[in-house]
């Protein structure tokens, strides 16, 4: 069971995510019918720790198997989506895959058929897409010393255009 709760209006989700990044590239995916990108990782399920989560992610997404290396940031998140709030703990973890993998510029589809759809993104051209949350469009340049607490509060109302 995922450790997701709609709460009324709200939803409070627990997500972990994987950074894999080789030749100056990372690995981005999205929903199919999304315009915007995240790094590949998914809800943790109750009684599961983060760094198995992002583990049984890319494995069921990619059928890779991954090194977790270290816990680069830790976000509170606030967004809007699809019409509900959301309230999101997020733990960004750098890792790499176990074996060799090609990094080709061409989009590609996972293990759970046409739903996602990934590619290889070069970090120079990140300010170029679409990428939540956003920070990591410039933080996937420079990682962190040591771990970082990110708050991303975008108010509800900017969401909904009631400036």
């Amino acid at each position: 069971m995922d450790a997701t709760f709609p709460i009324g209006q709200a939803v409070f989700n627990y997500r972990a995510a994987a950074i894999l990044t080789k030749n100056k590239y990372v690995l981005l995916h999205k929903q199919v019918n999304e315009s915007h990108w995240a790094l590949p990782g998914g809800r943790v399920e109750i009684l599961e720790d983060s760094q198995t989560t992002v583990k049984r992610e890319i494995k069921e997404e990619l059928d890779w198997d991954i090194e977790v290396h270290s816990l680069l940031w830790v976000t509170e998140n606030f967004f809007e989506y699809k019409e509900r709030d959301y309230h999101e703990i997020g733990m960004y973890y750098h890792a790499s895959p176990s074996k060799a993998i090609e990094v080709t510029t061409d989009a590609f589809y996972g293990e759970e058929d046409d739903r996602l759809i990934y590619q290889w993104v070069a970090l120079d051209k990140l300010e170029n897409i679409h990428l939540v949350p956003e920070f990591l469009k410039t933080s996937l340049r420079n990682f962190p010393a040591s771990i970082e607490h990110k708050i991303i509060k975008q108010t509800f109302d900017n969401f909904r255009g009631n400036n």
